[in-house]
């Protein structure tokens, strides 16, 4: 695990060129080093263990920043992101990682996937980026508000600003009773061609706020390659990649 996040935080991508960076450059630190085919399997199987990883170090970040219950009634952020096995052209004969893959499509791209989607509750911070608070897999065609009225079944205390794909009277009202405020853009109505003055004011208020979680997106991307899994083959190779990149940068 050592050696996969070191890797990772030195910006090798996958488990092979991870495997011949150690061996290469610090094969002295790593004397029991074993052949590539037998540490690519131990990866896969620790692969439980990456998000237990995660788990703590989000757990000790919590405790080292103190526990500030004022904490909880700041503002949160809420988005998922694609996570690609297959591009679109081979995305209807993809089969590797079939038990948590299938084909979905990712709006912002305007194109089909073969993958999962990473979804985050983030903290907003002053003039940075957000704070990991929450995190979640499921298969690229799933609804996101489908998985976050699920996902969020625990949550209380915090504002959340979110994409207008979040939007839904009945779940809204939902979390207020336990004091979780979601905010989204505001859609037209039926039958509308603009918004109102005020409205165009306030959706971009909310469009502002949630645009920390998108450079969230696209930092961590950045450093890990996180949205591109085109070399996972199996379930525990994609959850050791995904949750490995994710501790990994927190030690960036």
């Amino acid at each position: 695990m050592t050696i996969y996040l070191f890797g990772i935080v030195e910006k090798k991508l996958d488990v092979k060129a991870i495997y011949q960076f150690i061996k290469d450059y610090w094969a002295d630190w790593f004397p029991k080093l074993p052949r590539y085919q037998n540490f690519n399997r131990r990866i896969n199987y620790l692969a439980s263990a990456f998000p237990v990883l995660c788990g703590l170090i989000l757990a000790e970040n919590e405790i080292l920043n103190g526990s500030n219950e004022d904490k909880d009634t700041l503002a949160h952020v809420l988005d998922s992101m694609p996570i690609t096995v297959a591009k679109h052209k081979r995305s209807n004969r993809a089969k590797a990682a079939k038990g948590l893959c299938n084909k979905g499509y990712c709006s912002s791209k305007d194109e089909y996937y073969y993958g999962v989607k990473l979804h985050m509750l983030g903290l907003k911070q002053h003039k940075t980026l957000p704070k990991m608070r929450m995190m979640t897999l499921s298969a690229a065609s799933e609804n996101d508000i489908t998985v976050a009225k699920k996902w969020l079944t625990h949550v209380h205390n915090i504002k959340i600003f979110a994409d207008k794909m979040y939007a839904d009277s009945s779940w809204s009202q939902l979390l207020e009773t336990v004091n979780v405020h979601i905010f989204t853009p505001i859609k037209l109505k039926k039958g509308q061609t603009m918004l109102h003055a005020g409205d165009i004011v306030l959706s971009s208020s909310i469009s502002r706020a949630r645009q920390a979680i998108e450079s969230f997106f696209n930092w961590i991307h950045q450093m890990t390659g996180i949205q591109t899994a085109s070399k996972v083959r199996s379930d525990n190779g994609l959850i050791a990649f995904v949750f490995a990149r994710l501790a990994a940068v927190s030690f960036v």
